[in-house]
């Protein structure tokens, strides 16, 4: 993508291939994105290009009216190019002859800063936040997303619309479901994800969230996390955690080793989930020991499954070929990337991320330590093999 272009996204499985529909996700969506918005780009005429260079994206509000048509067409390009781009991701992998999908699937929450604008799109139940600082200067949290789970009315209007069952067990009664309609399977914990082809007949899509948000000089860094993080800690403590780190480079590493702690201590007799997690620093610097100086990235994972899968991802800053550039992750707490920008990832069966309207209706003190999926289909071993 041009340069002033910063890709980060997390990806959480679930289910049996939880861990390989996430890594395929991973390695292939941003490339699809990155597809579909340079065809819709050559859509636009010679004029219409300029949008696509950071300095004409104007930051200041009074600016606003002057370059509205140009963010308006630069976001309607991002939302077509996410809405293309998870749409063939999915149809992908519902052809892969070797990738059984149909009781696995994978979240994703993906963002693409540009200038001043930040996009993002998503499925399941991961989060994306921001630190920001207010008028007395304090840090405070933003939630960005909102958790795409079966509880959210419009979801679960969509579902059983669609003949699907939502509810929940009797001894998790604050984690809704999603049932097949004639079998109570496979219980999966998500109105939306990428495979879990057993359930998009009866309400669970693929279509992302898609929202813009326009980036002011308050705002410090983004969080991008899987729900293993979000179960033992609130979006507050997770800004807390993250501004006050020694180093940004440490700072994902810090928050997943802080949210393991937690798990530990909240639910000691529960298997912890996965965490992946990404920080987004929006100054465009690193610690002063890095060699860029450009974007700081921090990512981190902890992976309690015996996959490595599931993934968090950002942007090297290497100019080799492929065109998909990205860092090597972290996956164990006793490795550190060798980039000036650090990776930690977490992999494992989470979710992806959410959308600000429906912000009261978000689960933010820890009640999805579950298993996404209860159990598979009775029919399912019925069908063909992959």
């Amino acid at each position: 993508m041009s340069e002033d272009v910063t890709f980060c996204g997390v990806f959480d499985g679930h289910g049996p291939h939880g861990h390989l529909v996430a890594r395929k996700v991973r390695d292939a969506l941003p490339v699809k994105l990155q597809s579909f918005l340079n065809s819709c780009q050559s859509r636009q005429n010679g004029s219409d290009q300029t949008c696509f260079k950071g300095n004409s994206m104007k930051s200041d509000v009074g600016d606003l009216d002057k370059d509205g048509s140009i963010e308006d067409k630069l976001n309607s390009l991002w939302r077509e190019a996410f809405l293309k781009s998870y749409k063939a991701m999915d149809k992908e992998l519902k052809s892969h002859p070797n990738l059984d999908c149909f009781c696995s699937g994978s979240t994703a929450i993906t963002i693409v800063k540009q200038g001043s604008n930040l996009f993002m799109g998503y499925i399941g139940d991961s989060r994306a936040i921001m630190g920001s600082k207010d008028s007395n200067d304090s840090m405070v949290a933003v939630q960005l997303t909102v958790d795409l789970k079966p509880d959210l009315p419009r979801e679960a209007e969509r579902i059983k619309r669609c003949k699907g069952r939502v509810f929940a067990l009797q001894d998790e009664p604050e984690v809704p479901r999603v049932w097949l309609p004639f079998d109570d399977a496979p219980g999966l914990a998500m109105a939306r994800a990428f495979g879990d082809f057993c359930l998009k007949e009866y309400g669970v899509i693929s279509i992302p969230e898609f929202s813009h948000r326009t980036l002011t000089e308050r705002d410090q860094f983004i969080v991008l996390a899987s729900d293993g993080v979000w179960d033992v800690l609130s979006n507050e403590e997770v800004v807390e955690i993250v501004s006050s780190a020694p180093t940004r480079a440490s700072a994902a590493r810090i928050l997943v080793d802080s949210a393991a702690r937690e798990w530990k201590l909240k639910y000691p007799t529960s298997k912890m989930d996965d965490c992946a997690v990404v920080c987004l620093f929006l100054d465009g610097k690193m610690d002063s020991e890095s060699d860029y100086d450009e974007q700081g990235f921090s990512s981190a994972t902890l992976d309690q499954s015996n996959h490595s899968g599931n993934a968090a991802e950002s942007d090297d800053g290497q100019k080799s070929e492929p065109c998909l550039q990205r860092n090597f992750t972290v996956r164990s707490a006793e490795e550190t990337d060798t980039y000036g920008r650090q990776a930690v990832e977490v992999d494992g069966d989470g979710e992806a991320v959410n959308n600000a309207e429906d912000q009261s209706w978000l689960g933010l003190e820890g009640v999805t330590r579950v298993n996404s999926l209860v159990q598979l289909p009775r029919f399912s071993e019925e069908r063909p093999g992959p």
